[in-house]
């Protein structure tokens, strides 16, 4: 399925559904092509709105799934992102063209191999505000906290008190919560400094796999 094609197709259902009403979304799918973060022999099914595997038992998301979570960050020029789950970099590519020049995504990967193919993949689509780091992203990433926004692109038992600790007064954390079976994708403000008060919306019900590292599942 070509590119042009195949986003258009997407784009239809989303507009069908109301599911995606941020032109900064819309403009980043545009812009960032899926194609450079999947599988080579995947190409051809870039844009079809499933997840595909990426190798060592992960998954990028399908394009529907990721345009959900990156509108629920409300996300703005110059904001400091930190992301849980590299994979392949395709989120955190499409963040990081919202948030602008200005802006910076961190990104944790686990999975020594996947930190190799996300960077490598990063550099093809010229995404320069991107840096993937190499660690447990599920204690977070410290040395560059606080953040405006976090994302979690993995299956949480719960919503992890030390990245909540590493968001600022008002930011926003998305983020997948629930059992291995299946989560609710939590949209959660963070409304003291301290991390135990938050206003918290469910944007649907979702598949993740399981977080890997000390906050993830057992």
């Amino acid at each position: 399925m070509t590119e042009g094609k195949g986003f258009e197709e997407i784009l239809k259902c989303w507009k069908h559904e109301k599911v995606i009403n941020d032109e900064k979304v819309i403009e980043a799918f545009r812009h960032v092509k899926r194609e450079l973060f999947v599988l080579p022999h995947l190409k051809e099914e870039a844009y079809v709105d499933v997840p595909l595997p990426i190798g060592y038992g992960q998954t990028i998301s399908q394009p529907t799934t990721i345009a959900i979570m990156t509108q629920g960050l409300e996300l703005k020029n110059g904001l400091k992102v930190l992301e849980v789950g590299t994979g392949s970099g395709y989120q955190a590519a499409i963040i990081g063209f919202i948030i602008g020049k200005r802006g910076k995504v961190f990104t944790t990967e686990i999975i020594h191999e996947l930190v190799d193919f996300a960077k490598q993949n990063l550099k093809k689509a010229a995404a320069k505000n991107v840096e993937v780091i190499e660690s447990d992203g599920s204690m977070g990433y410290v040395n560059e906290a606080p953040y405006d926004r976090i994302i979690v692109t993995a299956a949480c038992p719960e919503i992890p008190q030390v990245l909540a600790k590493q968001l600022k007064k008002n930011g926003i954390m998305v983020l997948p919560v629930g059992t291995l079976e299946g989560q609710k994708m939590l949209k959660v403000k963070k409304l003291d400094e301290e991390g135990k008060l938050f206003d918290v919306k469910n944007l649907g019900d979702f598949v993740f796999v399981p977080l890997r590292g000390k906050a993830g599942f057992r």
